[in-house]
């Protein structure tokens, strides 16, 4: 501290994914206690952390050069005695750490003090900046990323679904960890690309601000004074409030034809449940697909899995996912009967 014969360096650390400034108390103590406060030189403009301890009013020092030139400043200046704070950059400066790591193990001690001090930390979902960032760079510098469209990327879209969806089978939770970032980067990119539209365009925080809104709207047990005894109630809720917003002119609307087929069933059961007895089967009809013929197999199979996914969801089960689980039983079935041969 200012005063003392005997030198010290300490050197904080900051997130980049926090505002420059945000520190901790400890920080800005280290910083105004500090007889000298240093920063690595940047070309162009001051850094924004460092701009933040210039604007409180802090004079800090910028020294050029890398990890031999920052040791020296610090180091000379702590061995004469002096206390000096070092604001480390956004990329970690690991060299940088390593050398101060060093002197901590170091025998015999250098005769001066030596700290590490983490001046602010990361907040939940930090780090989901970075992917934004990432992205960005990605589209701007990428001939592949620059090429693609929301069209081009619908594929990988569907690829990334099921591939999280064969994850969540398995039970692989390192799989299922890799799966959901893939699929978190479609999100990314479709957003990404979503920002060069000049007419209708929209960015990741508009993604985000939406989906953020729905949730409050559509929870008002848990944001508001609605009161909901338990998970039925909640859905009840959910489906009253999504009702008035959507305004719908059929209940069938917003259920997207290309479900795989044992889930589209329960979802347009689900509907049809509000405006047909609950034991209506399905009649021909103008305007739509072509009908199997009466009394043919496909007609009686069409039925029996129709009546299958009713079933199922008196039962409160996900025919789709019954299937899916039956069938990677079967397959494992059969990869153990291949070893055996």
């Amino acid at each position: 501290m200012p005063g003392d014969t005997t030198g010290g360096i300490t050197v904080v650390l900051t997130s980049p994914r926090v505002a420059p400034g945000l520190l901790t108390r400890a920080a800005w103590q280290a910083f105004t206690d500090a007889d000298s406060v240093g920063a690595g030189a940047s070309a162009g403009q001051l850094r924004p952390d460092v701009q933040a301890l210039v604007g409180s009013g802090l004079t800090v020092t910028r020294v050029e050069g890398g990890v031999a030139e920052h040791w020296a400043w610090l180091s000379t200046a702590a061995g004469s005695g002096r206390q000096v704070a070092w604001l480390v950059g956004e990329d970690g400066e690991p060299g940088l750490l390593r050398v101060v790591a060093d002197q901590l193990t170091r025998d015999p001690r250098p005769p001066y003090e030596v700290e590490i001090l983490h001046g602010s930390y990361d907040v939940p979902g930090a780090r989901l900046i970075d992917l934004v960032s990432v992205m960005d760079r990605l589209r701007r510098n990428c001939p592949w990323d620059q090429e693609q469209t929301h069209e081009s990327l619908a594929k990988y879209l569907l690829e990334e679904t099921y591939e999280t969806l064969e994850a969540i089978d398995t039970g692989d939770r390192a799989h299922l960890r890799e799966e959901l970032g893939d699929l978190l980067l479609q999100v990314a990119f479709h957003s990404r690309i979503a920002e060069e539209d000049t007419d209708e365009g929209f960015s990741i925080d508009d993604v985000s601000g939406d989906i953020v809104e729905k949730l409050v709207r559509r929870h008002p047990h848990v944001f508001g004074t609605v009161d909901a005894a338990d998970a039925a109630a909640v859905e009840a809720n959910w489906e009253t409030i999504k009702a008035a917003e959507k305004q719908r002119s059929s209940v069938l609307e917003g259920i997207p034809l290309a479900l795989p087929a044992l889930a589209l069933a329960d979802k347009i059961l689900g509907r049809a449940a509000k405006v047909l007895p609950a034991d209506t089967t399905p009649a021909a009809s103008s305007g739509g697909p072509t009908p199997a013929a009466p009394g043919s197999d496909a007609e009686r199979i069409g039925s029996e899995l129709l009546a299958l996914v009713r079933e199922a969801r008196s039962l409160d089960v996900d025919a789709e996912q019954a299937l899916r689980t039956t069938i990677q039983q079967l397959a494992a079935e059969i990869r153990a009967r291949e070893s055996q041969h």
